[in-house]
Formats: C-alpha cells, structure tokens, sequence
C-alpha cells in the first residue's frame, strides 16, 4: 500500500479477480486479474511476504514435463509495488537453453473499492490490444497496461499476453507490467470519454513519489526484540497510508485504513497524529490544517464542527459521531503539539481554528446543566450522553484554556470553569456504587437514567493530556475512583490476555467478535496502558502492553484494528475480526503509542523541559529509543531494566525535570 494506490493478492502472487483481488488507484480497480502461467509446464508458489508496506516479493518454481528428480531448474520472481507494476524475472539454473512460452492473463471491472469490498464488483470489461500491451474502458476511466519487452502476441478477446523467452544456461530474463488509470472526461463532441489531460505520462505514484515520511525514523532496541519489530512495522504501515490533501500537497495525513477507509477519516487520522508526537509535529500540522479546511464555518449550531460520519457503538447505544469525537480531538492535538515543539508560527496559524472548536463545544452542550454546566450529548441534541464523549470534551477545555493562555486569547477562564463544573458533577452522575466498589456508566439516557454497562470507553477517563511542565491535566474521577477503574480495566472481564475487549466478558450483549462489544481494538488498549501509566498504575500498563505485544507476535507485527476478544489460552493465538482494517491507521499508531508511553516522556518545550518517567516495572526489560524528535531536534532516551530513565540525546538547552 503507497495510497491513493494498493494491491490485494494472496500469498501465491497471483490476482485471480476473486473478492478484494486486484491493484488499485483513486479507488478504481486497475486491474483484478494478473495470472502468470507457463506453456509446458506447472507453476508451483513457494513464498509471498510483504517486504515493505508498499512491496511484495513472491517466488515460485516451474516444474516442466520431462524433468527428473525434485529439483526445479527455473524459478520465477515477482517484485510487485503498490501500484502494480511488476517486474517478473524467470531464472535458470539448467546446464542447457530452455525455450519459455510464457502467459500473463489480465482483467479488470474497473469497479470502485467500496463495491468490490462488500462483494459488488462489476462485470469484467472486454480488452483493446493498446500500444505494447492492452487496454479497457469503463465509466469515466480507462485501464492499461504496458508490457516491457512488447509481446510477442496480444490476444485482446480473452485478455492475454504471450512471449517465448530464451533462458541460456544460469541465465534469466524479466518482464515487467506497467498497469495506470486515466480518468476521463465526456467529449464535447459525442457520448465518448477521452483521457483528461495530464502533464507527463499518466501513472500511479511510484516510491520516489510517495509524500515524505512525515515523521522522524525512530528505532527501538529492547531486550523483547518483538517490540522493536513491532515498531518497524507500525511505522511502515503508517508510511503506506499516508496521503497528501489535494486542496494543499504539502499538508500530510495519514488515511484510516484498508479496505473501509482508504481516504481521509477525520477521528482516526488526529488520533494518529497524536500518537505520534513523539516522533515529530510535521505530521500533527499537516493533519491539523487538513480539516481545518473542513470546518464547518457558516453561522449556526454547527459552527466550528469538524464533519465526519456516524459509525456503530455496539448493542447499548445509538451511533455516535466521529466528526464530533475529531471536533474535540482538535484543540488537544493542537495543545499537545506545541508541548513536544510545534512551532509557534504554526500554533498561531491553526488557533482561529481550535477557537472555533472550543466555541462549538461551549454552545453545543445541553444547558440542561443549569449554572452548574451540562453534559455534550452524542450525537443527537437530545442525548445520549456518553462517558468517553464527556472526557474528550473534558480534555479539549482544559487543554485548549492552556492553548488560549500560551496564545495570549481570551476564553481560558471560561473553559477552566465549565471544566470544573462537569468534574463535579461527573463524579456523581456518572458513577454507580455497587459492592465492589462502583463503576462507570457507560453513557445517560436522554433523560439521565445511567446505562451500567462496563466497556473499553472508560478508558478514555484515564487519557487527560499533557499541560503545563510537562503534567497531565486533571481528570474526570477523583483518585479513588481511578483506582477503581483501573482495577477494572485490569480484571479478566476486561483483559482477555491479548488486550482490552470492546466491552466486559459478563455484561449483557458480549460478542468476541462485536466490533463495539466485545472486540479487542488496538488503539483503545493503548489509550488504556498509557492511561494508567499516566495515573502510576504500572503493573496493570505493563500487562496490557505485554499481552499486546504478544498478540502482535501472532500477526507477523502488524496489528490489524481489532481481532476477536475470546480469552487467552495456553498455545491459542488471536483471531482476526472479519471486518478488520490492516493496516489500520489507529492500531498502527497505537501500538507505536503504547511502546513509547513506556519510557514515560512528559514534554514541555516552551518552558524548555522535558521529563522521564518509565514504568518501573520495566515490563520488556531495557529499552533504547532513537530516532524520536522534541523541539524538532533529535531526541534519545534509554531505560534501564530497573526502570531507570536517562536521556542520551536532546536539543540544546533543554532542561531534564525530576
């Protein structure tokens, strides 16, 4: 994957045109057959691997009738980018000449990527042999391919390219496939489409045309060298789905995820920013003036609302809004960006937009509160109120009056009392004694009656954000009440052993395969074991990283967004949710997340301080972090196995807090 392009096969190399099968580009398919066959001999797959986000490698052997013994003589190599291209290489390992005929079938539907995922392609299109290979038209595109060398044959009718190739003795030979879409337009003069004119050659974005990696090459070197695989990997998937916003290139974003959110999903991209920070604040301001640009700015109720759409909560609630939950995530990212180096020219061009943000979370709250403040309903005027909801909009007021104070705007004080008129209330309404101790609602009703039910959402009231010197902003529960839920997030209805399940093993609606009831999703397990780091619950952040990491193992290091939340068993291994995206923006971010919150970095560049403060239970043993940016300079931090933390590189002048 190098969005806008990616490619599906299965590990045998071959696009058979069955299910998600095919190269893509802008969402279209380009292709959804590329089958490679052998006149007089069978093809044998021995190996597909990933070799990159954005590259595969397949090898196969040819077995050709005649031959003796188990040796294959000819191997073939696939090398494939995301955007299709294919260099196919047929070595020889014979003592004599071997004549090759060589097949390559090619198809396409040139269907879009939404219908083709919930199993709506369309027909496959009739092929027009085209230059040195073929090509296909369909609604407002054409496909083509281009075949170097030119074969030798092109059959249009059934899709076909033939060559003869002559392999010496230890010799090879290579073909490569150059598959591109040309978006058309109507011909003024008819009902036909023509090309819509490009300058230059209209292909697919190659490696050297990818955005820049918008964040520093951070490495990890731990004695569970799992992690440091883990971090590779989430870092090369990120890079896969990163985008540029067409309205400006030069502003980076990363998309949610294959196959459902291959373009820009608001929430997910600033929580991937976020968790990123440590890693730089190119991405974060990229992302940040991306959705400015879809702010909403027209007078009325929805003044300063981000959009974004609807998605499920599970079997207790309504859908809530993801354009509210990236509204609210706005100002924090903001907030937090200039603690880890953001520059000031940048906080001050993106502050007319968090204002907006914050302007909308005053006016939109239901004033039911009376003068003591109300809760933010989602998504509808009427409620429900949820947990999480009540902690984001906790998290932007407080943030965000840190932002307004730093930025010299009005508005701090303001946002600092609502903020401590819903702690107040929160802490009543909202939390339900019982005898062991209490718990959470997981939203009220419209009319305020609680709804019980205990799910991974509450983690959301451990993750308060970083302000001033580098300390985390209050949160929602007072302290016995944190402690509470972090025995919870921690008991074995909540932690299956692999991460944290969408919602508890007892309440009522638990499905291990439930998406938002029962599924372990990467990014809340990290929002947890960050959060009860923050909150000096070590053992209990240790655990959820481990079994994280763990379950990360079973997945080749690329977590995929969420897999199945049965409880772990002595040899059983996760499974994979059907509808999961991977790569997935927020489980990549996540895990990159959940491994730097271990070393415990608390940033205050305009003060000029920074803290480190690791677990002490030093869960993966020691750890080195490299590679990561603070006040856009390079930044190093080591932690001992005793949980000891030393940084071994930062900018000048940066001071080290206790």
């Amino acid at each position: 994957m190098a969005l806008p392009s990616l490619t599906v096969s299965s590990s045998t190399g071959q696009l058979t045109g069955q299910g998600l099968d095919g190269c893509y580009r802008d969402g279209r398919r380009v292709l959804s057959r590329c089958e490679v066959r052998t006149a007089g001999g069978e093809l044998f797959p021995v190996q597909g691997r990933l070799i990159a986000a954005d590259r595969a490698q397949f090898t196969g052997v040819i077995r050709r009738s005649g031959e003796r013994g188990p040796d294959p003589e000819i191997r073939m190599e696939r090398l494939r980018c995301a955007d299709g291209t294919e260099r196919i290489t047929f070595h020889s390992s014979a003592t004599r000449s071997i004549r090759l005929p060589v097949e390559i079938h090619l198809g396409t539907d040139l269907a879009d990527l939404g219908a083709v995922a919930v199993g709506l392609p369309g027909p496959e299109l009739r092929a027009a042999v085209h230059g040195s290979g073929l090509r296909w038209s369909g609604r407002g595109a054409h496909a083509v391919v281009t075949a170097i060398p030119t074969p030798q044959d092109a059959l249009a009718s059934a899709g076909l390219l033939r060559w003869e190739l002559d392999l010496p003795p230890g010799g090879r030979h290579t073909l490569e496939l150059r598959p591109r879409l040309e978006h058309c337009a109507a011909d003024p003069g008819g009902d036909t489409s023509v090309p819509v004119p490009r300058t230059g050659p209209a292909r697919s974005r190659t490696r050297s045309e990818r955005p820049p990696r918008s964040w520093s090459a951070a490495r990890l070197e731990c004695d569970d060298h799992r992690a440091d695989a883990l971090l590779a990997g989430s870092l090369d998937d990120l890079h896969g789905l990163l985008m540029r916003d067409p309205a400006l290139p030069t502003d980076v974003f990363v998309a949610g995820g294959f196959p459902w959110r291959c373009g820009l999903a608001p929430a997910d991209a600033l929580w991937a920013a976020r968790m990123l920070l440590p890693l730089g604040t190119r991405l974060a301001a990229g992302t940040l003036c991306t959705l400015a640009r879809t702010q909403q700015i027209a007078p009325g109720a929805d003044f300063g609302r981000i959009p974004g759409p609807l998605r499920d909560a599970g079997p207790h609630a309504p859908p809530d809004c993801t354009g509210i939950e990236a509204t609210l995530l706005f100002p924090t990212v903001l907030a937090e960006a200039r603690r880890w180096g953001l520059p000031d020219h940048e906080t001050e061009r993106l502050l007319p937009a968090a204002e907006r943000c914050l302007q909308w979370l005053r006016t939109a709250t239901d004033p039911r509160g009376g003068d003591r403040g109300g809760y933010l309903p989602a998504p509808a005027p009427d409620g429900p109120y949820r947990c999480e909801t009540q902690a984001h909009a906790h998290r932007a007021a407080v943030l965000g009056a840190d932002l307004l104070d730093a930025c010299g705007s009005p508005g701090a004080d303001g946002l600092r009392d609502w903020a401590a008129e819903l702690r107040a209330r929160f802490r009543t309404d909202f939390w339900l004694e019982d005898r062991t101790g209490g718990r959470p609602a997981a939203l009220l009703t419209g009319d305020g009656r609680p709804v019980p039910h205990l799910g991974a959402g509450a983690a959301h009231l451990l993750d308060t954000g970083l302000v001033g010197g580098g300390t985390y902003a209050p949160g929602l529960l007072n302290a016995l009440q944190t402690d509470q839920l972090s025995s919870l997030l921690r008991g074995p209805a909540m932690d299956s052993g692999w991460g944290l399940r969408g919602l508890g093993a007892k309440e009522g609606g638990y499905n291990p395969f439930g998406h938002r009831s029962g599924a372990v999703r990467v990014h809340e397990t990290a929002v947890a074991a960050a959060g009860l780091a923050a909150a000096g619950r070590d053992a209990a952040a240790g655990a959820l990283a481990k079994g994280l990491l763990d379950a990360a193992e079973s997945f080749g290091h690329r977590l995929p967004e969420m897999f199945a939340g049965d409880q772990r068993t002595a040899g059983g291994v996760p499974v994979p949710h059907p509808a999961a995206c991977r790569p997935a923006a927020v489980a990549a971010a996540g895990a990159v997340h959940i491994l730097i919150a271990l070393a415990g970095l608390r940033p205050d560049v305009p003060a000029g301080t920074v803290a480190v403060r690791p677990l002490g239970t030093a869960p993966l043993g020691a750890m080195q972090l490299t590679g990561l940016t603070l006040a856009e300079q390079p930044f190093a931090v080591r932690v001992s196995r005793l949980g000891m933390g030393m940084v071994e590189e930062a900018a000048d002048g940066l001071q080290l807090r206790s």
